[in-house]
């Protein structure tokens, strides 16, 4: 079902684009907003934008935002198990 937003025209018309424009730049920040919240996939997020997954993931870096997602604690767990691993490959 189709999900409507009212937004004022004067709105549209002061950021110089058509409907259809100011349209799909809305899609695309608010993907954006779902993705960084984790409340959209990556891929549902690159759908509701009208993008690909690689043109999604090509627009979250140009807005800084990195497709990895590591909180504080698992990060450093995961690298120290990484360094772990790497080190038993390395003696064999």
């Amino acid at each position: 079902m189709p999900f409507n937003i009212a937004i004022p025209e004067a709105f549209i018309l002061s950021t110089r684009q058509t409907s259809k424009e100011f349209e799909a730049e809305a899609k695309k920040a608010i993907a954006l907003k779902f993705y960084i919240d984790e409340k959209l996939s990556l891929g549902q997020a690159a759908e509701l934008a009208g993008l690909s997954e690689l043109g999604f993931i090509m627009f979250l870096g140009e807005n800084s935002v990195s497709i990895f997602r590591f909180d504080g604690e698992d990060c450093g767990a995961e690298l120290l198990c990484d360094a772990q691993n790497a080190e038993r490959i390395a003696n064999g």
